[in-house]
């Protein structure tokens, strides 16, 4: 009876594995809604992901800048830099990501920031 229940438990890990792995990785097209002070805007965020590490592109009001950022137990934090009549800045966002959802906060060097959300596209 032991040799059986360890081979069956040993069968429920070895298929949840593959599963785990998957749902980890938020590779693809992300459309956000972001929120400051002086507005709402619909960026676009294509991410890679390779372990922990992010990269991808940002596409919104300034352009499309390359991002670097990591992804590590549901916590996401992703930067890239700007450029506008105001000079250069780094925008920072951290939040969370649930399955095909995200939401936190962004901050714009050290002027405004503001809150997030964002969907994966099918």
């Amino acid at each position: 009876m032991t040799l059986r229940l360890t081979l069956a438990v040993l069968g429920c890990l070895a298929l949840a594995a593959p599963l785990a792995a998957r749902a980890a990785d938020i590779s693809g097209t992300w459309n956000l809604t972001v929120t400051t002070q002086a507005g709402t805007g619909t960026p676009t965020l294509v991410l890679a992901q390779s372990g922990e590490t992010l990269t991808g592109t940002y596409t919104g009001r300034f352009g499309t800048s390359p991002i670097k950022g990591t992804y590590k137990d549901g916590a996401i934090v992703f930067s890239f830099e700007v450029s506008g009549p105001m000079g250069s800045a780094e925008v920072t966002y951290t939040g969370k990501v649930d399955g095909d959802a995200m939401s936190g906060n962004m901050q714009m060097g050290t002027m405004a920031g503001g809150t997030f959300s964002g969907k994966k596209a099918p």
